[in-house]
């Protein structure tokens, strides 16, 4: 069994790293607004990662991110 030129091989694994990365831009875009959809329905970042047992600093900062990305 014949390996993959190295450069076919890193062809192929950056096209799959831009994917992930656009996914995750996505993902992250998605999941800032649902934060903001519970802060606004429990008052509060505070609330919010409480509810779902994260840091007020990330739920807050991922609201933050999200609101600049709209």
């Amino acid at each position: 069994m014949t390996e993959e030129p190295w450069r076919v091989r890193f062809r192929r694994e950056d096209e799959l790293v831009e994917q992930l990365q656009s996914q995750l831009t996505e993902a992250l875009k998605r999941r800032g607004k649902a934060l903001a959809d519970g802060k606004a329905e429990l008052g509060s970042a505070y609330k919010v990662a409480k509810d779902v047992g994260r840091s007020y600093t990330s739920i807050n900062d991922a609201i933050k991110k999200y609101r600049t990305t709209e």
